[in-house]
């Protein structure tokens, strides 16, 4: 963090001569000029305890982050990239090792600093620097060096061509070069400014586990936003954030609800729905390192014993399919299902977790006097979770495991799962993304997202392969081999991928009529606009 005697001022320039709102109500723009835009009001399963770019991998914290910040590429809901703030796609030269940007001029931050190339090159190096500990760091391991030969021009040098370049790298959310090494990382949290086209008017406008509201940043490059505010307020309880969308007191909600209940909202009519193929695999992280999940037998046992199919119809009702691995199907272009295959088969996990040792004692197995049992953290007030996660008890304990459960809030489970602390914990996330199907942060032994705590010599070859490898179709059995490995090895149980629910209130103009990926999609908010009234 920086000095307190410059930290201070710059946290009240940041704040200084915007638009004060108060309170939580749906048109809280108490300040808000006669035909205001009025305030989209989105919902999230979980805690904003962060508004820096660098913390902005669960969904919901995304959703925030993005509306504050902008990078110089960007990736559409249909899943191109388009220039942000860059004029345009990087010049790459034929050896893949250099990318050259031209940046937007005229473009300011929140209080009013001239963005420049110098931002660019200052965010990429905190990033790179060690002694930040940034946990995105990976993401910018094979940039050599960033040069600013004018305050328009960014010359990004790699030590190997890099596939993943324009989504790891040019992706990268932009930092105020000067009030972020003012103020640090720790108060840029609670304080961030960026370019992006809402802003946060007032510190008490940040709760974190209870809403986040932006204002309308009257300078934003693109143009004034047309809505006033975004407010994301935080719901952990699926059925909640259903009454809050069926009554009209929310918009849309950012992490999806129980399917019927998202049926429910699509046959009203009253709600723009998208329904698309999840990137990410609805799964459970086993700590590697617990002697107890440490023979790959056990864990193929226990991916025998959950019925999957099961939980499939009568959890998702049916919206969902069974998984493979560690990539989705909707990441086509490399998702492989030739992979060792895991069918509900009691007997069958029986018998692996007699091999591994694990005899019955009881009701419950044991070995050298041990008996099998976990605690599986899952999100607090989230009731699918909660129902999901009871059968695959019921399903373990029908072979001799006793599993726990315990209710954490969101942040809590991530922080411990990252840190192996936890035993397990069920959670959706993405290995290998909808931009690229690079699993560094997930899958390499040092990856900060190794949820499991999983280390394989050969994964992290093929990881660092992959990322040397610019030609897609010698990419393709890397990212296969990778998919091989992980069916083989089942570090972590992979449960569904599952069908995702977007939807708005039809008073939200502006939407496109179809996406590949729901994420990015309110990235756009600021062109939207809203009827005056909930449809």
């Amino acid at each position: 963090a920086g000095a307190a005697g410059v930290a201070a001022p710059a946290l009240a320039a940041a704040f200084g001569g915007g638009i004060a709102f108060g309170g939580v109500e749906r048109a809280a723009a108490q300040d808000a000029p006669a035909g205001a835009g009025g305030t989209l009001v989105l919902l999230g399963h979980q805690g904003v305890d962060s508004l820096s770019p660098d913390d902005a991998g669960a969904t919901v914290v995304y959703v925030v982050v993005a509306q504050i910040h902008n990078a110089l590429i960007e990736q559409d809901e249909n899943l191109q990239y388009q220039p942000v703030l860059a004029e345009a796609l990087p010049e790459t030269s034929p050896d893949g090792l250099t990318h050259t940007f031209k940046v937007r001029q005229g473009v300011t931050f929140h209080d009013g600093q001239p963005f420049t190339s110098a931002d660019v090159k200052y965010t990429y190096d905190w990033i790179r620097d060690p002694a930040n500990a940034a946990n995105n760091a990976a993401d910018l391991e094979t940039v050599a060096a960033v040069e600013t030969p004018d305050p328009q021009t960014v010359v990004v040098r790699l030590t190997q061509p890099n596939p993943a370049f324009m989504s790891l790298v040019a992706g990268k959310f932009i930092l105020p070069s000067v009030y972020h090494a003012q103020v640090g990382e720790d108060a840029y949290k609670g304080a961030a400014i960026g370019t992006g086209p809402f802003r946060l008017a007032r510190p008490e406008d940040w709760k974190p586990e209870q809403s986040t509201l932006l204002t309308a940043f009257d300078n934003h490059f693109r143009g004034r936003p047309k809505i006033d505010a975004v407010r994301l307020d935080v719901v952990p309880e699926d059925s909640v954030r259903y009454v809050a969308l069926d009554t009209g007191e929310a918009d849309s909600s950012v992490w999806a609800l129980d399917v019927e209940d998202s049926k429910d909202l699509e046959e009203s009519g009253r709600f723009v729905t998208y329904v698309t193929t999840q990137f990410a695999v609805n799964h459970i992280p086993l700590n590697n390192t617990n002697p107890i999940f440490a023979d790959k037998r056990v864990r193929q046992a226990m991916l025998h014993a959950i019925d999957r199919e099961g939980l499939r119809d009568e959890i998702f009702a049916g919206a969902a399919t069974v998984a493979t691995g560690n990539l989705s199907p909707a990441r086509e272009d490399y998702y492989t299902a030739d992979v060792p295959q895991y069918p509900y088969d009691p007997e069958r996990a029986a018998a692996l977790l007699d091999e591994a040792g694990w005899t019955l004692d009881g009701d419950t197995r044991s070995r050298e006097g041990q008996p099998f049992q976990f605690t599986c953290l899952t999100s607090a007030g989230n009731q699918v979770r909660l129902r999901e996660i009871q059968v695959i008890q019921a399903n373990l304990k029908s072979v001799g495991i006793e599993m726990e459960i315990q209710e954490t809030p969101t942040t809590a489970m991530l922080e411990q799962i990252r840190g192996g602390q936890a035993d397990a914990a069920l959670f959706g996330w993405t290995y290998g993304d909808q931009a690229d199907p690079d699993p560094t942060s997930n899958l390499r032994s040092d990856g900060y997202n190794n949820f499991s705590q999983y280390s394989n010599p050969r994964i992290d070859e093929l990881v660092d392969l992959g990322l040397r490898e610019p030609d897609p179709a010698k990419r393709l059995p890397i990212y296969h081999e990778i998919q091989r490995i992980v069916a083989d090895e089942v570090p972590f149980l992979y449960l569904l991928y599952l069908e995702g629910y977007t939807q708005f209130n039809r008073r939200v103009q502006g939407l496109p009529e179809n996406i590949v990926f729901a994420d990015v999609l309110y990235q756009k908010a600021w062109s939207w606009t809203l009827a005056p009234e909930p449809a």
